[in-house]
């Protein structure tokens, strides 16, 4: 192998007897290189969705979440809350109630869902540092105020500066009522602000203080969830075991990612299929690399001959046009790497691709990863020798220079 790395090196760098092979040869490595570099942005843009999104969706979705695993609410008392602050690693705990509801707000009425919590919420969650309108505030000594989606707060046509028009809620009682009672119970609450996280958030929530959530349902202690910060320095894996294995299998402990399972599977399944596609489209451009090596194989045909001669053998002669295809792809991906490396710097710097529409951010996202590198190398490298094996194939077929008697 030794031998055949140092005949393919210098055939790689060799004068060449026609200039259509440098040039045949420097188109290859070109293509090769703009795929390495299409692989990698690719990957780099799908990781900057993913971080975006993944951030819009921490800033509401606190590090773990318990549920029941079976129906809705469960009672939370102070006894079970001491239990779970108890495991190391707990830093915070905040009790939630979710429920949906209508809401009527002057000549507008529409569906949603309340969420009530309690005052250790913001501990938790970065819902009020998202507040774009108006301040979070979810109650005022004995006045029930909430922070509204943008989604809700459109549909409802809310003015959070009209602090005399409140916003009715309705829910129905969980109990059978006579004929004549109502069957919703009402209550009001007075908008105090409006939050714009991520679309499915801002269409559906509506924020207000556990104790009115509560009073609706008509609950005393129970909860729908309750949601914890991990402390800075723990292992949210960890702490989550913990905390499952503390309540055992009555309950549902979920991470960040869990809690989005389907959606951040549904990202990771478009990204490796684009990366898939890209890498058909790799394969097609390898063919100016069979036509490169192949090119070098009748141009090296004597010296193929004579190697044979002084007792080369056929995978020698093989193995040097392997690793000959196998350098050119190595250049391409360096030249494709540092390619892809300018136009990231470009594109954070100053946005070189924009995003039409009025969204949260105005340029595609992108961000490199190291661990991306090494697939795209590989991807490249596995490409490049399936495009080296027909010349090489070729090579091995080149006879011996025969002996004069």
């Amino acid at each position: 192998m030794a031998l055949a790395w140092r005949i393919a090196r210098r055939y790689l760098f060799s004068k060449r007897s026609t200039n259509a092979i440098h040039i045949i040869t420097g188109i290859a490595v070109f293509g090769i290189a703009v795929g390495a570099a299409a692989l990698l942005l690719v990957l780099s843009v799908f990781n900057g969705f993913e971080d975006l999104i993944t951030g819009m969706y921490n800033s509401f979705n606190p590090d773990l979440k318990i549920t029941p695993a079976q129906g809705k609410t469960f009672p939370a008392d102070s006894a079970f809350l001491s239990r779970i602050r108890a495991v190391p690693g707990v830093k915070d705990i905040s009790c939630t109630l979710e429920e949906v509801a209508f809401f009527e707000y002057k000549n507008s009425q529409d569906f949603g869902t309340l969420k009530g919590v309690d005052a250790d919420y913001t501990k938790v969650s970065s819902v009020d540092s998202m507040v774009r309108e108006g301040i979070f505030r979810l109650q005022q000594e004995d006045r029930s105020y909430a922070v509204l989606g943008l989604g809700m707060r459109n549909k409802l046509n809310v003015n959070v500066d009209d602090v005399f028009s409140p916003l009715a809620v309705y829910m129905p009682k969980r109990k059978e009522t006579a004929a004549l009672e109502q069957a919703f119970r009402k209550r009001f609450i007075y908008p105090a602000g409006t939050f714009v996280i991520q679309q499915e958030f801002d269409n559906q929530y509506i924020i207000t203080n556990l104790e009115a959530a509560r009073d609706l349902l008509g609950y005393e202690e129970e909860v729908s969830a309750l949601e914890i910060k991990v402390n800075a320095g723990a292992a949210p894996q960890s702490v989550q075991g913990a905390v499952a294995a503390l309540l055992g299998p009555e309950f549902v402990v979920k991470n960040r990612y869990q809690q989005e399972e389907t959606f951040m599977r549904l990202m990771q399944v478009e990204k490796w299929m684009s990366f898939a596609i890209v890498s058909l489209m790799m394969l097609m451009v390898s063919f100016n690399l069979i036509g490169a090596l192949w090119m070098i194989v009748l141009e090296k045909q004597p010296d193929i001959s004579i190697i044979k001669s002084m007792g080369g053998s056929d995978r020698l002669v093989r193995n040097i046009f392997l690793l000959e295809g196998l350098l050119l792809c190595v250049i391409g991906i360096a030249t494709g790497i540092l390619l892809a490396g300018g136009i990231y710097v470009a594109q954070k710097q100053l946005g070189l691709v924009s995003i039409p529409g009025n969204l949260v951010i105005d340029s595609y996202p992108i961000s490199m990863r190291f661990g991306d590198l090494p697939v795209v190398a590989v991807t490249v490298l596995g490409i490049g020798l399936l495009a080296s094996l027909p010349p090489a194939l070729r090579a091995m077929r080149v006879p011996a220079l025969m002996r004069e008697e």
